[in-house]
């Protein structure tokens, strides 16, 4: 069986990865030259992505740097996020390295519970705290050893950063800030999906880590570049997708990293040798239908103005006069208010993708293959 090379999960290496030059050697250049970085960008645009092809990148090029990774999406408090970065480290740093028996040394003087993840492997650390100062302590304890990294600068990126917004402690901002700041031999870079609260962290003046960082707001990839990428893979696999099929594939998905990811795997997997826009068509309908559930089930769970408001923003395409009379009418929202309500509710669900720029703010619905899905069901 054939590997697929349309990658859908993780990261899988610079063969399968497209573009993103310019932003890489960016991120490889602030690092290297002392400067902290953020990016950030929509789901799935390939953010996670183009970070960890920047650390494979550095670390090709810089063998006296080290690099470490950890996403803390799924993080909901101070103890969750010292569990997650313990783990991170313990994984990148076997207890056969300097800063690896270091920081063994230092976890077990502190008694974890250690276990393992099942499908990786990898340990996973809990620990116990009996008071928020000891919490504290344990995580500048761990930026502390991390900074006496054997190999000198440390490149440290941590994914889905906002979500320190979401803990119960008052003032993580703050504490991160102060532990961060003074250390001479860590880099970091921080990525966050959430545009709002990302940019509100590191470009308002009253927050603690206000103009610490070069920022990188991440768009879409070119198309053209892009459709050379996909046809470049299929062709390394014996495979040909023709030009209608690939045109019909980016416009679909509106060359949303993701879905396009996503599509291309199935034609994939489907084995065919030439791939036909009417084959294309196939695979996205058999997407559609396989979801078609999942979108049924939030049609119970919204209220039926918010539905309306996704149908119109779905069959728009694009929409930036949300409260028009023209597009509160066509799809019978209510009110100029109403849409506004619903606008900022399913932002704040993400369901929706609010894009602000000079001229207009538009709004569109967030996920490509719901958009298509309502698009074509009313």
């Amino acid at each position: 069986m054939v590997e697929n090379p349309f990658v859908v999960k993780g990261y899988s290496g610079k063969d399968y990865f497209c573009d993103r030059e310019e932003e890489t050697r960016k991120l490889v250049i602030r690092a290297v030259g002392g400067s902290d970085s953020s990016v950030i960008s929509p789901r799935r645009f390939g953010k996670s992505g183009l970070v960890m092809h920047a650390l494979e990148a550095i670390e090709e090029e810089f063998p006296n740097v080290d690099t470490l990774y950890t996403d803390i999406y799924a993080t909901s408090s101070l103890n969750d996020l010292i569990d997650n970065l313990s783990s991170a480290i313990l994984a990148k740093f076997p207890e056969k390295t300097p800063l690896g028996k270091r920081f063994w040394g230092f976890m077990k003087s502190i008694r974890p519970y250690l276990s393992f993840d099942h499908l990786t492997g990898n340990p996973q650390i809990h620990l116990d705290f009996v008071s928020p100062l000891q919490k504290e302590a344990t995580l500048k304890s761990i930026f502390d050893l991390l900074d006496k990294n054997s190999k000198g600068t440390l490149v440290f990126a941590i994914d889905e950063f906002q979500q320190i917004t979401e803990y119960p402690e008052e003032n993580v901002e703050a504490l991160l800030r102060t532990y961060t700041q003074n250390l001479r031999n860590i880099r970091f870079i921080f990525s966050g999906s959430k545009r709002r609260l990302m940019t509100a962290m590191f470009n308002d003046a009253k927050r603690p880590f206000y103009g610490s960082v070069e920022s990188m707001f991440l768009g879409k990839l070119d198309g053209k570049i892009y459709a050379d990428f996909i046809s470049s893979l299929f062709g390394k696999h014996g495979r040909d997708i023709e030009k209608d099929a690939l045109d019909f594939v980016l416009d679909w998905t509106r060359t949303h990293t993701y879905y396009t990811q996503r599509v291309c795997h199935n034609l994939f997997d489907t084995g065919v040798k030439r791939v036909t826009v009417d084959l294309v068509k196939k695979v996205c309908g058999d997407i559609l239908d396989g979801e078609s559930f999942n979108y049924l089930q939030m049609r119970e769970i919204l209220p039926v103005q918010q539905w309306r408001f996704l149908i119109g923003l779905a069959k728009e395409g694009k929409v930036s006069q949300i409260t028009s009379s023209s597009f509160v009418s066509k799809y019978k929202i209510g009110s100029a208010a109403t849409a506004r309500r619903a606008a900022e509710s399913l932002e704040d669900k993400e369901l929706i993708l609010k894009t602000p720029s000079l001229g207009e703010t538009t709004y569109e619905v967030y996920d490509v293959f719901f958009s298509r899905w309502l698009e074509q069901t009313y």
